[in-house]
């Protein structure tokens, strides 16, 4: 595994572990001497993961909508950095890029995206692990009510179970070198990415 999406907020959030997750998630993956590959803004978390990771000598790269350059405030001194035409060639890039994806604190976008890489993870689109970083406590309900979707039949309970959630970077990682993928929904083996973009 050589490369890992973070996904996270642009904000700071209200707790100061946040920040220091972030922190020590961006350590981590450099010094494993894997890439960060993430929304490539430097503002809130997004911006904290990243520079860490640079800080730490890793390599990272960026995926960012044109619209969003200015209103994100594109981070200007990462590895790479793709501008992309919208939000669905941002996630299909990342997705490509990526080799597991991990969710760390955030709002809407956060769990849009990690929510998108879990279902085409159920479809068979592709055979990568999805994560949340529980930093605080701060997916639990989450959690449950994912349980509660395979309880009422409308999730495949392997899904949950293949599906990682941890209060530490570390115990991710770890998890994402020894994850073996479910068997998917349909039986489908894996296939190239396709693009939602109309």
């Amino acid at each position: 595994m050589k490369s890992i999406a973070v996904y996270c907020g642009s904000s700071f959030g209200s707790a100061t572990e946040f920040t220091v997750q972030a922190r020590q998630t961006g350590e981590m993956i450099a010094k494993q001497g894997k890439t960060l590959v993430y929304g490539g803004g430097r503002s809130g978390l997004m911006g904290v993961v990243a520079d860490s990771a640079l800080a730490a000598g890793g390599q990272v790269i960026g995926v960012i909508p044109k619209h969003l350059v200015d209103a994100e405030l594109a981070h200007p001194d990462l590895t790479e950095l793709y501008v992309v035409d919208d939000m669905h060639q941002r996630k299909t890039k990342m997705s490509e890029l990526s080799d597991g994806f991990i969710a760390m604190p955030g709002g809407a976008g956060t769990l849009e995206e990690i929510f998108e890489q879990w279902t085409w993870a159920q479809l068979g689109i592709h055979l990568k692990p999805c994560a949340f970083l529980n930093v605080d406590g701060f997916y639990d309900d989450l959690i449950r009510f994912i349980q509660l979707t395979a309880e009422k039949e409308f999730t495949k309970q392997r899904f949950v179970d293949h599906l990682i959630c941890a209060e530490h970077v570390e115990d991710i990682l770890s998890a994402f070198d020894r994850f073996v993928a479910p068997e998917p929904k349909w039986g489908q083996q894996e296939r190239p990415q396709y693009s939602t973009a109309n």
